[in-house]
């Protein structure tokens, strides 16, 4: 039987070109598979029937919205995960759900390889292939536009020459990737890092400067996890949906991002992720609430250390599933409610309760009924400070 390899398709410029080159370079038979999680756009069986024209023998479609929101995007949110303190993973915390479907279609249509659409510059080539060695570590990997040394130009003539179905032209060379979590886009005159974004880049949300009346949600946490909006308890796709368009139409979530790639270089990104910046923003302030200051304190390096690992390529890696199990335990009793108000592109907290709060109304006022015993503050201060007054005597002492 003819060598099998399944390409992880998107419908797009790169991965349609791939299943001619693979066809052409290694004689092997092409299964397609793309995965839905949460990008929209184009109905899934329109791209299955695209990868078909394209020269696939197979092509199927994996609907995984429910497990990418469950098992990649709720851990996220637990871990206020962003790269660089900005950027909401919403790439990097696809790619490791698309690798688990992809060596399960390998194993399931018998193939000996897998293959992606990335170019040698991206941060996703190494999600892919690190993931796969994790998961099926004797799966070969094939890189068709990496390894071909095709440029965007010339992947565009190549599709133009063979009359393959993709959307993208010459005349607009942005690479869109889109999910539940967020959508991203690079290339053209984005590559100009003084150059401001022209408004057609922006799908998700409204132009912040644009007037309109404020919107207010608030979001019910249980154990970290946001499963309310507004008192009517959600899945957690259809409440990210439901944010993606309330603060989208607010202009909540628009990130313009000089981005330090895995392989070394320099990009610049444009993120839109309305909802994802919304919930990260109310459940970091909801930690604010109820985690006590240690952990939280040591909680805030494992989330940035976390999401490095996710940005990556390192989702199926023992150092993440520990954090994991760290994430986890601090997240009980992270429960409560947050308020939001969204305008002009901001998503800001009006107002935060939990039946779990940290809050002693008693000890922080001022007011009547204050039971803080400020007496006890200079016995405290002598001994906090006495390391530092020892060091500082000795200091003077051998200066002399």
């Amino acid at each position: 039987m003819t060598d099998r390899v399944v390409l992880a398709y998107s419908g797009g410029l790169d991965t349609s070109v791939a299943i001619g080159w693979i066809g052409a370079e290694t004689g092997a038979e092409v299964v397609a598979l793309a995965v839905d999680v949460g990008q929209g756009g184009e109905d899934l069986e329109v791209i299955r029937q695209r990868a078909l024209t394209c020269g696939a023998v197979e092509s199927v479609v994996v609907d995984a919205r429910e497990e990418f929101a469950r098992a990649f995007v709720a851990p996220a949110i637990r871990a206020n995960a962003l790269y660089m303190d900005r950027y909401p993973l919403i790439s990097s915390l696809s790619r490791p759900v698309i690798v688990r479907h992809l060596v399960e279609a390998a194993r399931t249509f018998g193939a000996g390889a897998i293959a992606h659409g990335c170019t040698g510059k991206g941060n996703d080539q190494v999600r892919f292939e690190v993931g796969v060695m994790a998961l099926a570590p004797e799966l070969k990997v094939l890189a068709p536009v990496r390894d071909s040394g095709m440029t965007r130009d010339k992947a565009i003539a190549f599709a133009d020459e063979r009359g393959l179905p993709i959307d993208v032209t010459a005349r607009s060379p942005y690479s869109i990737d889109q999910n539940l979590w967020g959508r991203t886009a690079e290339c053209g005159v984005l590559e100009d890092p003084w150059a401001q974004p022209p408004e057609d880049v922006f799908v998700y949300t409204a132009d912040p400067t644009l007037a309109r009346d404020p919107d207010e949600v608030t979001i019910g946490f249980v154990d970290g996890l946001p499963v309310s909006l507004d008192g009517r308890a959600l899945p957690l796709p259809e409440l990210v949906a439901e944010l993606n368009t309330r603060a989208g139409a607010q202009g909540v979530g628009r990130i313009d991002l000089i981005e330090d790639r895995l392989v070394g270089i320099k990009s610049r990104e444009i993120y839109e992720c309305p909802a994802a910046i919304t919930l990260l923003t109310a459940h970091r302030d909801l930690e604010d609430l109820t985690l006590e200051r240690d952990l939280a304190r040591f909680k805030r390096g494992v989330d940035q250390r976390w999401a490095e690992l996710v940005y990556d390529g390192l989702w199926y890696s023992p150092l993440r599933a520990a954090l994991d199990a760290f994430v986890d335990d601090a997240s009980v009793r992270v429960s409560g409610d947050v308020r939001i108000r969204l305008a002009g592109g901001v998503a800001q907290v009006v107002g935060r309760r939990s039946e779990a709060s940290l809050y002693d109304h008693a000890l922080a006022t001022y007011d009547a009924g204050d039971q803080f015993d400020q007496r006890d503050a200079r016995g405290f201060i002598d001994l906090w400070g006495l390391p530092s007054k020892v060091w500082a005597a000795r200091e003077q002492r051998l200066a002399r």
